[in-house]
C-alpha cells in the first residue's frame, strides 16, 4: 500500500512538471538573468551595445516562451492547476520587473507614470479574473489583449535598444530606434487603457448578469418552498 502511494505521488509530480510547467518555470528563472543584465553590475554596461541586445534577445525569448507553454499545454493535454496558477505570475513578474528596470535603466524613454499604468493593468485584470472565478465564469481575451502583449514586447525591446542608439542606418534606410520606443510605447499605454476598459465592461456584463440569475433563482425557490403557518 505504501509503495502505491509513493508511486502514486511521483506519477502526480511528473504531471505537475511536464514539459510545459518547465517551460513556464524557466521563464521565471530568466527574470532574475534579464534585470541582472540591464544592471549596474553588469561586466558589459556600456559597450558597444552587447548589453543591449543581450537584454533584447533575452525579453523577446521569454516573450515566445509566454506563448508556448500554453500553446503545448492543450496541445498535449497538459493543462494543470500549477499551470494555470504559474503562468499568469510568470507574466505579470515579467513585465512589472522589465518595466521598474527600464525606468533606471531608460528613464527618458519609460517615465514612472507609463509603468505605473501599465502594471496597473495588469493586476487590475488579474483582480477581475479572480473575482469571475470566485462567481464561477470566464472572460475570454480580446483581440485587444492579444495586440497589447505585441505592442508591450515592441514597446520594452525598443525601450532597451534606444539606450544606446537613437538610430540604426543601413546604407539609404534609416531605422529611427528613439522614436520607435517613444510611439510604442505610448500606443501601449493606449491599447492597455483601452482593453481594460472592455475587459471591465465584459466582467460587468457577466457579473450583474450572474447576479440576476441569483436573484431568480432565489424567489423561484422561494415560491417553491412551503409556507409556515
Amino acid at each position: 500500500m505504501e509503495q502505491n502511494r509513493s508511486a502514486l505521488g511521483r506519477a502526480l509530480c511528473l504531471n505537475r512538471m511536464n514539459l510545459p510547467n518547465s517551460i513556464t518555470l524557466s521563464r521565471i528563472a530568466m527574470i532574475p538573468l534579464f534585470l541582472w543584465i540591464l544592471s549596474a553590475h553588469f561586466p558589459l554596461r556600456g559597450s558597444g551595445g552587447e548589453q543591449e541586445i543581450l537584454a533584447s534577445l533575452l525579453f523577446v525569448f521569454a516573450s515566445i516562451t509566454d506563448g508556448l507553454d500554453g500553446y503545448l499545454a492543450r496541445k498535449r493535454a497538459q493543462i494543470t492547476t500549477m499551470g494555470m496558477l504559474l503562468d499568469p505570475i510568470a507574466d505579470k513578474i515579467m513585465v512589472t520587473g522589465a518595466l521598474i528596470a527600464l525606468v533606471a535603466y531608460n528613464p527618458d524613454i519609460i517615465k514612472v507614470w507609463v509603468a505605473v499604468v501599465i502594471i496597473g493593468r495588469e493586476f487590475l485584470i488579474s483582480g477581475l479574473r479572480s473575482i469571475a472565478s470566485s462567481e464561477g465564469f470566464t472572460i475570454q481575451a480580446s483581440d485587444l489583449g492579444k495586440l497589447k502583449t505585441v505592442t508591450q514586447i515592441v514597446a520594452v525591446v525598443s525601450a532597451i535598444l534606444a539606450h544606446h542608439w537613437d538610430r540604426w542606418q543601413f546604407g539609404v534606410l534609416v531605422i529611427p530606434v528613439r522614436w520607435i520606443a517613444i510611439a510604442a510605447i505610448y500606443f501601449t499605454v493606449l491599447v492597455s487603457v483601452v482593453s481594460a476598459i472592455d475587459y471591465f465592461a465584459g466582467f460587468w456584463k457577466q457579473i450583474d448578469h450572474a447576479s440576476k440569475d441569483r436573484r431568480k433563482a432565489f424567489v423561484l425557490d422561494k415560491r417553491k418552498s412551503p409556507s409556515i403557518s
